[in-house]
């Protein structure tokens, strides 16, 4: 791993408002991804039980469909693997050094609490009305006072966790 990132963070937060003007240019929505895991949920209960997940009235109200939020959510995937590979970031380990040595060599236990943080991440983020990038990316950029009040909850939670956890 490298000491200095590889891309500029003044180059890269530039270009994210960029894409964020351009989304609400062209799509007239702002950039934020949460809606997207109840769009999937959607997509994975009309396979499994299609009367009853088309009774919800969420889905009522919001059919399951791919949309904008599909394109963004896939972009931001292969994008960040484009970032790691071109940044020289990208590494093969299934379990990082730092969380070998303080919670062991299971990668079943590292699979768990990573499906049980994402987990509880989308159903914040959907209580929250919005994610990190609905709230910290388009909501701070509108001065959104709702969204400003979010992203300091995200910062004291990640705070709150992050040193009980790093500290064992």
């Amino acid at each position: 791993m490298n000491p200095e990132p590889a891309w500029s963070p003044y180059v890269v937060g530039a270009g994210i408002g960029v894409l964020s003007w351009l989304t609400f240019y062209f799509s007239d929505k702002p950039i934020g991804a949460s809606s997207f895991y109840a769009q999937i949920a959607g997509f994975l209960g009309t396979l499994i039980a299609p009367r009853h997940t088309k009774s919800l009235a969420y889905f009522k109200a919001k059919p399951p469909r791919v949309g904008w939020g599909f394109v963004f959510v896939v972009a931001t995937i292969v994008g960040g693997a484009m970032a790691a590979l071109t940044g020289g970031e990208c590494a093969n380990e299934w379990l990082p050094p730092m969380w070998e040595a303080r919670f062991g060599d299971s990668i079943a236990l590292r699979a768990a609490i990573g499906f049980g943080g994402g987990l509880l991440m989308a159903v914040g983020a959907r209580l929250a009305g919005g994610c990190t990038s609905g709230h910290g990316l388009s909501g701070t950029m509108q001065l959104n006072a709702a969204s400003w009040i979010a992203v300091i909850c995200f910062f004291l939670g990640g705070i709150a966790v992050a040193i009980p956890l790093f500290s064992l």
